[in-house]
């Protein structure tokens, strides 16, 4: 009997305890926080995202994953319950969600983060329930693309095979010899350049200070001949210098010019031309004087016609 009695009081301990440590573990965890419930609603897969899963807002913890299910206003879609801190910048004209992964352990959780811009709000539920939009994560992105990278990777291992087959590497060899000889070539040629430069231009350079020195005194000789074609031109261009008497000469001879226009050239010309009657009249009175020269005797008088001629009288 005294057996029972305190196997009984250890057995009411032990509960007594147990209910203790449940109500302290309740206590430690316990969470205050006032949450805003929001639905995301995807197309994509969701492997590794699990109800309770952590929200973060830009890295940081702020809410939980509460409910997956399907959606049944949009047949083929993944419906998402997420519960976010109400003091969590969070707005559904700027947020938007997208799956995060921890490493490589495959385990998910809901990335939350904001546009550049804001953007038109999504339409409430038929629960009365935010929704925030849900974009695709870049390790879906990635695995959509796997095929098609791989696809290329093996284009490109193809290619490389056949640029690495035995018709062209007998071409590189060639390539590498010819360019072995190329090598040579210039490199004679170069020592050639040198010995010539040296035999070539080691007499030049001796020159040059003389030439130099040539050079100077031409230099001085030119600016001695521009200083003096400067003086030149100031005296010429001076008030009463030279280019002032030449305008003052090229006037008068003008002026001569009009006046022997105006006056003596139209008496020169009607003196011509009364030379020009003097001398016609002279000639038909010498042709006159030819043809009868006792005119100058007996005067012109009456000429009969003589034999053969209109109006001939024999006698």
């Amino acid at each position: 009997m005294e057996n029972k009695s305190h196997a009984m009081a250890a057995g009411v301990f032990m509960l007594v305890l147990a209910s203790l440590l449940v109500g302290l573990a309740l206590w430690l965890t316990r969470d205050q926080r006032h949450y805003t419930v929001y639905e995301l609603s995807t197309s994509d897969a969701i492997s590794g995202l699990q109800p309770q899963a952590l929200v973060r807002y830009k890295g940081v913890s702020v809410g939980k994953v509460t409910a997956i299910g399907f959606d049944a206003a949009h047949n083929g879609q993944v419906l998402i319950r997420i519960a976010v801190d109400s003091e969590a910048p969070v707005r559904p004209n700027r947020t938007y969600a997208q799956l995060g992964y921890q490493g490589v352990t495959g385990i998910a959780h809901i990335q939350l983060d904001d546009e550049g811009q804001p953007f038109t709000p999504l339409p409430v539920g038929e629960n009365g329930l935010p929704h925030l939009p849900m974009k695709t994560s870049p390790l879906t992105v990635l695995a959509d693309q796997g095929m098609l990278i791989l696809s290329k990777a093996d284009e490109a291992a193809q290619r490389i095979n056949q640029l690495l087959g035995d018709a062209n590497q007998q071409r590189f060899s060639q390539l590498l010899d010819n360019l072995n000889a190329t090598t040579q070539e210039v490199q004679l040629l170069s020592q050639s350049l040198q010995r010539s430069l040296h035999r070539g231009v080691d007499p030049a350079l001796a020159q040059l200070p003389a030439l130099m020195q040539q050079s100077h005194s031409t230099l001085q000789t030119l600016q001695a001949a521009g200083h003096s074609i400067g003086q030149l031109a100031l005296q010429l261009q001076a008030p009463g210098g030279t280019l002032e008497q030449v305008q003052a000469s090229t006037q008068s001879l003008a002026a001569s010019a009009q006046r022997f226009e105006r006056y003596t050239l139209p008496g020169v010309q009607r003196a011509s031309s009364d030379l020009g009657l003097a001398s016609r009249q002279m000639g038909r009175t010498m042709a006159n004087i030819d043809a009868n020269p006792q005119s100058l005797i007996y005067g012109p008088g009456v000429v009969h016609p003589g034999p053969g001629e209109p109006g001939f009288v024999a006698p």
